[in-house]
């Protein structure tokens, strides 16, 4: 089954950074994309190639494409980067997922899988998806028998907890966490974001972004909701123990459409 999310679409100027569309648009500025991943990942990148506000992958092999929150990359390594404001569900498959759009995306059709970059799965979540107390979780491949055997296959998934930010011992970090869990700038790095927030705010091409997307994903978010009680009234139809006003009731659908069913299983 697929996971579904409810949003709760805010008004344009009570976005914060943490909000989906909102991290997305300030990460698509090259210095502040570049200096989350260097304060995160403490690593040096030396230059960001392209970041993408909500970069769509499809691969040539399935309809099912994935939204990611950032795509960037640098000359040798490949990340993606999301912010989860809701409490992620199967998080471990959704980065299984990610990674394979990542490796996809980095590969060109007929190139060597040599040739795949190092890549970043990276969820930065309001709530603990593990709920370990942790404030940061790092994943990367190992031999089960022998913990000095790596895959070396080059992936890193790693998961921030900003509900534990005041257990984590780089101050730099601690201070990160705690905007993207507070709002409440108190670094260079997270005073430079709040303050590109606030400019957004005021951008009418961010607005009008904003409220195409908004449109577009509440359409998704009904379609999906029709599909889910059609699915209920066939079931409750072909099992023979509901009447049409039950039915109605129990999936939400009107009577039309659980007579158009009836006639038309």
């Amino acid at each position: 089954m697929e996971e579904t999310r409810t949003y709760e679409y805010k008004p344009v100027d009570q976005l914060v950074f943490s909000d989906d569309f909102m991290f997305g648009a300030v990460m698509s500025e090259p210095e502040i994309c570049k200096g989350v991943l260097e304060l995160l990942l403490r690593i040096k990148i030396d230059h960001i190639e392209y970041p993408e506000l909500q970069k769509p992958m499809n691969p040539f092999y399935t309809k099912k494409g994935v939204r990611l929150d950032v795509y960037v990359a640098d000359s040798g390594r490949v990340f993606d980067v999301e912010c989860q404001s809701y409490k992620a569900e199967s998080i471990g498959k959704r980065a299984r997922y990610y990674q394979s759009m990542l490796d996809i995306g980095s590969l060109a059709r007929g190139a060597s899988y040599t040739e795949l970059k190092e890549s970043y799965v990276i969820f930065i979540c309001l709530s603990d998806p593990f709920e370990a107390g942790l404030p940061a979780y790092t994943f990367e491949r190992r031999c089960r028998e022998s913990e000095d055997v790596a895959l070396g296959d080059e992936t890193h998934h790693i998961i921030f907890n900003a509900a534990a930010y005041e257990k984590e011992a780089d101050p730099e970090i601690k201070a990160f966490l705690a905007f993207v869990k507070n709002n409440k700038a108190e670094s260079d790095l997270t005073r430079e974001i709040a303050t590109v927030v606030q400019t957004k705010k005021f951008e009418q091409s961010f607005i009008n972004e904003y409220l195409a997307w908004t449109l577009h994903d509440q359409d998704v978010e009904m379609r999906i909701k029709k599909e889910q009680a059609l699915a209920t009234a066939r079931r409750m139809l072909a099992s023979g123990k509901y009447g049409m006003d039950e039915i109605s009731d129990i999936s939400g659908l009107t009577m039309q459409d659980i007579q158009a069913l009836s006639a038309n299983p």
